[in-house]
């Protein structure tokens, strides 16, 4: 049975594609099948992983994204949602693109009156559903363990109903100011979101709907600090002061909160994947890729499965490209394993 992960900050600028790409890369390293979905009408994930053929990819397969999957339901379409294509990912397998599309945000207005109104506008019914089913039908496809989804830093009714449909889900971060007001105001939204989410699963006209909306399952697996520099093994102190503050407010406020709604895990689940409290629920800490970041992106691979040759160094430099890329895949190869441990309690 599949998890869907979703990646969800509505900070901007945390990350959340990179995190999504590199860790749905370690998992199918690790012998497990991963469908990526790119659900942000910037179509970053796609770019990333198409890269300069992304142009003819679209002009090439147009209905062959999230926007035209989806486009039975939302344009009343005579005909039901089936499976779209998967982009396999160069170089690795097991992983799976499902690309965007910029006309997705189309959907936005039509779905936040549909999740406040289909109690009432038969017409509206199947929409608050659609989105879960689509990505069930595309994972099952693809025989996926896991579908990791990409969100745009909104709090959009996209975004509500891609978060409460999914399994579990990852709060990306960034060491400064407006992550940790960012952590507040998921403490205040999520409750919200998750009582609706119940609400709309027990209505009956969204159970009898063609895509009936899903049960509320959804967890809270960590957060993911990243894009600090790096001093010694450690945080210089600048950024350490941040990063020591947003893992005390997930500690003391959003943790208690999602706790409080059902959100969260027994404390135990937590501690067997290496993540208790006295580590603030973060599942890892990745300093700043620096110089790294270009290569990675010219190459459409992460910084720890980088090759030799894609360095494109020698001597002294290129043996410090191998120390940093040894010290990546550890990192990354330890926030896998505690994303497994954790969904596999779940």
């Amino acid at each position: 049975m599949h998890k869907i992960i979703a990646l969800f900050n509505h900070k901007g600028g945390v990350s959340k594609t990179t995190t999504t790409f590199a860790l749905g890369w370690m998992l199918a390293e690790k012998g497990y099948r991963v469908v990526m979905i790119d659900a942000d009408p910037q179509c970053n994930l796609s770019g990333l992983v198409l890269g300069e053929s992304l142009d003819d990819f679209y002009s090439s397969n147009p209905t062959q994204n999230i926007h035209a999957g989806l486009a039975p339901a939302f344009e009343s379409q005579p005909r039901q949602i089936e499976v779209v294509d998967c982009v396999e990912v160069d170089s690795r397998s097991g992983l799976y693109l499902l690309p965007g599309h910029v006309n997705l945000s189309e959907y936005e207005v039509t779905l936040g009156i549909a999740q406040e109104l289909s109690g009432s506008i038969q017409t509206l019914r199947n929409l608050p559903g659609a989105f879960h089913y689509f990505i069930s039908k595309v994972a099952v496809a693809n025989n996926a363990d896991y579908v990791l989804v990409d969100m745009n830093p909104s709090l959009g009714a996209i975004n509500q109903n891609f978060l409460m449909s999914s399994d579990c889900f990852l709060v990306p971060t960034s060491p400064d100011y407006f992550s940790l007001m960012a952590i507040d105001s998921l403490a205040a939204i999520l409750p919200r979101w998750a009582e609706w989410a119940r609400r709309a699963h027990t209505s009956e006209t969204l159970r009898s709907a063609a895509y009936p909306f899903p049960e509320f399952r959804l967890k809270f697996l960590g957060t993911v600090i990243q894009k600090y520099r790096p001093r010694l093994g450690g945080a210089t102190v600048g950024f350490q002061r941040w990063i020591d503050d947003i893992n005390l407010r997930v500690t003391e406020k959003l943790f208690p909160q999602l706790r409080s709604y059902g959100l969260t895990f027994e404390e135990q689940t937590y501690t067997n994947a290496g993540c208790a409290s006295a580590q603030n629920y973060c599942l890892a800490q990745i300093p700043d890729f620096n110089t790294l970041v270009a290569t990675s992106q010219s190459h459409r691979t992460p910084v720890f499965a980088l090759t030799d040759e894609m360095f494109g160094h020698v001597g002294s430099v290129l043996e410090q490209d191998q120390i940093k890329r040894t010290a990546f895949h550890g990192m990354f190869s330890d926030f896998a394993d505690r994303v497994i441990t954790l969904t596999s309690n779940e």
